[in-house]
């Protein structure tokens, strides 16, 4: 029985991090039989869980939205609190909380309700500006969107501003990124043949969504990599860090989250950023806990020279 239950669980949580399974794919996944999985599947109805077969050759399950809310042990008032909080807290600029909430998210608004998936939308989230670099306003039902394109593997088509131009864009959506004050897609552009980084906040989906596809190995593995290396070279304001530190070191990893890091010996790392301006990379480089060398970055040099000054007169004027 217990292992049963866990096994249930185990479903309940692949149903929910993407739109369609096939038997064999779930039966794989949980190492039991397909007929197993059948039986599975029928136990979560029975406990309301709003799991439905799709027929057909690519048929399968999804989980889809009810009537009524799935036994979350939560009311209709606390899942729209829930869903509001979770999209404020994705567009907060809070790389790695902005993520996690955008793919609960997701998961919660594909089990709401219609009727509640109207009041979420309603609610307006604003954001504010951090000292890090100029935020982008983004709707968070666009945002919502772009990640249920990339969790569900269905291509996605939207119009794209850059440049003061705007172009009609066809692709197979990856991944979501934020780096910085912004948030980014990965995907493999079908026109161009080649993967593109694209802004979010410059972005106009075309809904629905096209057809599935089978994803692709983006270079390097890494899409927050691939993101960080891109984007970094297009900031208006660069700089060139050398970092007192290893590169496998805690503090060059969570430096990696502002820019691209690479070893340069045992003992140091070279980090290289950009910003909207002098002042947001002075902003990243505060939050980094080690000592660094400027080796690359003239506005950021007078930029600390004229903090420095009046962090020593702060600290001079005060009382003992």
């Amino acid at each position: 029985m217990k292992e049963t239950s866990a096994r249930l669980l185990r479903l309940l949580a692949l149903l929910q991090t993407r739109r369609e399974w096939s038997g064999d794919e779930l039966a794989a996944r949980l190492a039991v039989s397909t007929r197993t999985v059948r039986r599975d599947v029928d136990k979560l109805r029975a406990l309301d869980y709003p799991v439905r077969a799709v027929k057909g050759i690519d048929g399968g399950y999804h989980l889809g939205a009810g009537t009524q809310l799935p036994p979350l042990q939560l009311n209709d008032e606390e899942a729209v609190a829930m869903a509001i909080a979770l999209r404020t807290a994705s567009i907060s600029g809070v790389s790695a909380i902005g993520e996690t909430a955008l793919s609960a998210l997701v998961k919660l608004e594909q089990v709401l309700p219609a009727r509640l998936r109207h009041r979420v939308h309603a609610m307006q989230v604003s954001t504010v500006q951090t000292p890090g670099g100029t935020r982008a306003d983004i709707d968070p039902a666009v945002l919502s969107a772009i990640a249920a394109a990339c969790r569900d593997r269905q291509r996605l088509r939207f119009d794209y501003r850059s440049g003061g131009r705007e172009s009609r864009r066809e692709t197979e959506p990856h991944e979501l990124v934020t780096w910085g004050p912004r948030w980014y897609l990965v995907a493999w552009d079908i026109d161009r043949d080649d993967w593109r980084t694209f802004r979010v906040d410059r972005m106009t989906p075309k809904i629905p969504v096209g057809p599935r596809f089978s994803p692709r190995e983006i270079p390097g593995g890494d899409a927050a990599a691939h993101v960080a290396k891109g984007v970094a070279q297009l900031w208006p304001y660069r700089a060139t860090i050398r970092l007192h530190v290893p590169a496998d070191s805690e503090q060059a990893r969570s430096a990696a989250i502002y820019g691209t890091v690479e070893p340069i010996d045992a003992h140091t790392c070279r980090l290289e950023i950009g910003a909207d301006t002098p002042r947001g990379l002075t902003f990243l480089l505060g939050a980094l806990d080690t000592d660094f060398d400027i080796e690359h970055g003239r506005e950021l040099v007078d930029h600390l020279r004229q903090i420095a000054a009046r962090y020593t007169r702060a600290a001079g004027a005060a009382p003992e």
